[in-house]
């Protein structure tokens, strides 16, 4: 393949698949390599997508990760690995001149976010982070909206993530779920929170083993700049499966509900009106909102390698915007373990932004 960007993908469990899938279907990409600590896991996208050596892909399926260092064309790595793990994988792949794409979290620690950032700039390569809702046309269609006053003055949000399980062992419900719709707030806000406020609830793993015990349920409060507010339900344990994310102002209110494929966006209008001191609802009304067809994941992936070709980092998802999500996460960790005292993201943390 002439000219193309040689890629290795590093971790094929359930989301490391995902990406495989697009790069290799991506045309103007290469990819040069598979590797996975889980042999199992190599020989079932072997099978899968054909990757043999023998087969016209050629691909080098590993569970050695130093094994990418020998391959001096390699342009770029994709890491989905467990975040703990992300720190000293993006180390490596930067200090080879490859160019990369991490799953989210970036990692699970603010200074070490901060430090691949800067690593990342000093070697004049592309740190992109896989906040895949970034990317999703609901989510871009959302942003437009509310910046064209839509919904008028914004006054608050509110968001709920549940289902019946999965339940992690690595990380509570918060770290899990939250990051999500912190993304899309901060999103279609324009700023990010400065006091971070959080409970929660333990009952399934009340020892956890060397960690504190993980929360089930968490409730998170952020406060911005502006004044607004966000409230976020998070549980692993409920069998009403919500993905609805609301964003309320003067004049309406713009809602996402990822569980209603066929309208996932919808604007409902209402205001009052003040009559002989009485508030009457006026200029009510429902509108269905159409939005773009597109993977949001296949965009995250044309954007890398667009970001690469252009030598220009990602304005939607890149290190520092990673790094802004983990230090808000980390503050929400510090209220959650304080019993919902409010926490100062800026006195937390830098605030350095790009």
């Amino acid at each position: 393949m002439t000219n193309s960007i040689k890629v290795a993908v590093v971790g094929v469990g359930r989301w490391g698949v995902h990406l495989l899938r697009n790069f290799l279907e991506h045309p103007q990409v290469e990819v040069v390599a598979v590797v996975d600590p889980n042999a199992e896991c190599l020989a079932k996208v072997e099978r899968q997508y054909d990757l043999s050596e023998k087969s016209e892909n050629n691909v080098l399926l590993t569970t050695e990760w130093q094994k990418l260092q020998q391959l001096s064309e390699l342009n770029a790595v994709v890491i989905a690995t467990p975040a703990v793990t992300h720190y000293s994988l993006i180390v490596d792949a930067l200090n080879w001149g490859c160019h990369v794409l991490a799953e989210k979290p970036l990692t699970i620690n603010p200074s070490e976010c901060r430090q691949l950032c800067e690593l990342a700039e000093k070697q004049q390569l592309i740190l992109m982070v896989d906040h895949t809702y970034l990317f999703h046309p609901v989510v871009e269609k959302g942003q437009a909206v509310l910046q064209a006053g839509a919904v008028g003055d914004l006054r608050y949000g509110y968001a709920t993530r549940t289902h019946l399980g999965p339940v992690r062992q690595d990380v509570d419900a918060l770290w899990d779920l939250a990051i999500h719709d912190i993304a899309i707030f901060n999103n279609w806000l324009g700023e990010s929170p400065i006091i971070a406020q959080a409970t929660g609830k333990v009952w399934l793993q009340q020892k956890a083993v060397d960690s504190p015990p993980l929360s089930d349920l968490v409730q998170v409060t952020l406060t911005y700049p502006s004044g607004f507010q966000a409230f976020i339900h998070l549980c692993w344990l409920n069998p009403d499966k919500q993905r609805r994310l609301v964003v309320v102002g003067s004049q309406g209110s713009l809602i996402f509900d990822e569980m209603l494929n066929d309208k996932p966006l919808t604007l409902m209008q209402g205001e009052f009106d003040l009559t002989e001191n009485r508030f009457i609802p006026v200029n009510q009304q429902q509108k269905v909102l159409e939005v773009e067809k597109g993977e949001p994941l296949q965009r995250v992936c044309n954007s890398f390698i667009e970001c690469i070709q252009q030598n220009t980092p990602s304005l939607t998802s890149n290190g520092w915007v990673g790094t802004q999500l983990v230090e808000i996460l980390t503050a929400l960790t510090q209220s959650l373990e304080a019993e919902g005292e409010p926490i100062s993201i800026q006195n937390q943390h830098s605030d350095k932004r790009k």
